[in-house]
């Protein structure tokens, strides 16, 4: 059994899979000392760290795409289409309010500062406000604005921020990246739901925004929309920061989600993704 310092990517939905990777670390006795999380992975993990992960997964566990669509709190802003106060209010009904320095795990999330092109560390404060501010995709929920700092999502500088972590002898840490390889992707079967609110997902699903609509499943695609062409490009540049973090700061385990495992916002797939999550981590420790 070892003390594990566990690092939780970026990737919206696909973040669920973070889940079943501690569920996996848990059941096989080690034991977590520290979580390092970028958006998605900075929910899941200062969720963890407060000791509500299992209040967590039962709310996901009851989510269907209605559900997902009645989160969503539109604004009519230039910053962003999603204000998130909805789904966080959520979260704190479940957790209550919590001080990042009193969790009994350390914890730190990563957001960035677009004013001074920087990233920003929560290891302190208002749990909350360091998971809202660390999840705030540029151009869908609105980013933070607190004095003299404007903090959109982590992943804008380190979608896999392993180099805050200091690991001791004898000690593991195990990074988990929501970007992974992509792998032939099953046919869904949908349950029908109200028209108006399929039109919305068809909508989302056609935004200008990264990982979303995962078109590059074809490797032999030679034509692109424009969407295409921006998703791509910043996939490409997440993947590129994500390989230097691994080469330069080799964790022990790198266990990869993925990228076309589900859609940024498909939440009501939370079963599926976290039994991808055990399944994927012990794919890596077998190849270890």
């Amino acid at each position: 059994m070892k003390k594990v310092h566990l690092v939780l990517g970026s990737g919206g939905a696909r973040g669920m899979a973070h889940i079943g990777v501690i569920d996996q670390l848990l059941d096989e006795g080690h034991t977590i000392v520290s979580v390092t999380g970028c958006s998605m992975g900075a929910v899941i993990g200062g969720i963890y760290a407060a000791g509500y992960l299992d209040a967590y997964r039962d709310w996901l566990l009851t989510l269907n795409k209605t559900n997902v669509f009645n989160l969503f709190d539109f604004t009519l802003t230039t910053q962003g289409f999603v204000k998130g106060d909805k789904v966080f209010q959520k979260i704190q009904q479940i957790t209550g309010h919590h001080e990042i320095e009193n969790l009994s795990i350390p914890f730190t999330a990563v957001a960035t500062d677009l004013l001074h092109k920087k990233e920003v560390h929560y290891n302190k404060g208002n749990l909350f406000k360091a998971l809202r501010a660390s999840i705030a995709i540029p151009g869908v929920f609105t980013p933070v604005v607190e004095e003299n700092s404007v903090l959109v999502d982590g992943s804008v500088l380190n979608p896999l921020p392993i180099n805050l972590v200091q690991k001791k002898e004898g000690e593991l840490i195990v990074a988990v990246n929501l970007n992974g390889p992509y792998l032939p992707a099953p046919a869904k079967k949908e349950k029908p739901i109200a028209k108006e609110t399929n039109d919305v997902w068809k909508w989302l699903n056609k935004l200008p925004l990264p990982s979303w609509n995962n078109t590059l499943n074809a490797p032999k695609q030679t034509k692109f929309s424009l969407f295409d062409l921006v998703n791509t490009s910043y996939d490409f540049t997440q993947d590129r920061l994500v390989e230097m973090m691994i080469d330069v700061y080799r964790p022990d385990l790198v266990v990869e989600i993925p990228r076309n495992a589900c859609g940024v916002f498909e939440f009501y797939r939370a079963k599926e993704l976290i039994d991808l999550g055990r399944a994927q981590y012990l794919k890596a420790k077998a190849n270890g």
